[in-house]
Parts: structure tokens; sequence; C-alpha cells
């Protein structure tokens, strides 16, 4: 058995295959802090779009965060030739960058940060913790089968969604759509 947060318990094997609810409306939303998250992809458009009618109402500030991708160990000791090049963080900084003055173009307090990181979702999750924010938007790909999907670097947002205590808006990645 193992507690879930709402009062009650019920076993582990029951919570593994729960689907997550959908985020609240975000017309009903006042935000302190937003997280504009990146697995490392470009920030598309409709995203930094969503992050900032998210954002105007309340004017909360927006932290842009992209993933510098460790590519993992060798035989269990780190390796620098798994480390992100220097191009790689130049790229992520770039991409950041963007974003931010594309939020700041908007009128919102707008920082950025690069973390390298083999484990996405957890720094995401406690990016966002650590600095209080109240809701999470990233882009997405469409979901993948559950059999495949833990293998596929893309679907990381959907991770985030599973994970994180706050609210996790997915923009359709190449979609005009809104988040669902």
């Amino acid at each position: 058995m193992t507690f879930d947060g709402g009062g009650a318990s019920r076993p582990r094997s029951s919570m593994l295959w729960t689907r997550t609810r959908p985020p609240p409306d975000p017309a009903t939303l006042t935000l302190r802090r937003l997280l504009l998250a990146s697995e490392g992809r470009r920030f598309p458009p409709d995203a930094v779009d969503f992050a900032a009618r998210l954002a105007l109402p309340g004017r909360a500030p927006v932290h842009v965060l992209s993933i510098a991708r460790v590519w993992g160990t060798a035989f269990g000791f780190p390796n620098p030739n798994l480390y992100p090049s220097r191009q790689e963080w130049d790229a992520q900084r770039d991409l950041v960058a963007e974003a931010v003055q594309a939020l700041q173009g908007r009128g919102l307090e707008a920082t950025g940060q690069v973390i390298g990181t083999r484990g996405a979702t957890r720094r995401i999750v406690a990016g966002a913790r650590e600095r209080g924010c109240d809701a999470i938007v990233m882009a997405a790909d469409p979901p993948r089968h559950w059999f495949v999907s833990d293998f596929i670097w893309s679907q990381e947002p959907y991770r985030v969604r599973r994970r994180a205590r706050v609210p996790v808006y997915l923009v359709p990645a190449g979609e005009a759509t809104l988040a669902r």
C-alpha cells in the first residue's frame, strides 16, 4: 500500500495505471510564478504565447528552463564525452534567450536557465518546486503507446505531467491549437 496524498491508501499497482487529471481551465487561474520548460527542443511560438497568456492576468514572472541532455555514464563512471558539447550548451542558451526575449517583449518579467542532466523530468519538477511555480507549460509531441513512451526522450512532457504536483499544460508541438 502507498499513500496517494488524497487521504486514502491504495495498492501501488493501481497507481501505475491511473491517468493524470487534466489541468484546470487556464481562464480560472491566477498565477504567482510560471515555468516554461523544455526537454531540449526549441520553444515553439504556440507554447510561448500560451505561457504569456497564462502569466499576463496576474503579471506572473516566467522562468524559462531548458535541458541540455547528458547521455549517461560509461561503465558506471562519468565520461566527459557523454556530457553536452560547447555547441549544445550554446544552442540551448540561444533557445532560452529567444524565449525570454519573446516573453519580455510582451511586458512580462522573464528569466532563463539551462541545466545539464540525464533526468529531465526530475529536474523540471524540482525547478518548478524550488521557484514556487504554480504551473508548468511545455511543448509536447502526440502521446505514444504506453509500452514505448518511457523509452522516448520526446515523451518527457507526459512524464512531467504525471510527476508534477502543479498543473502542467502541454501545448501540441507544430499545431496552432492551445494546450489540452
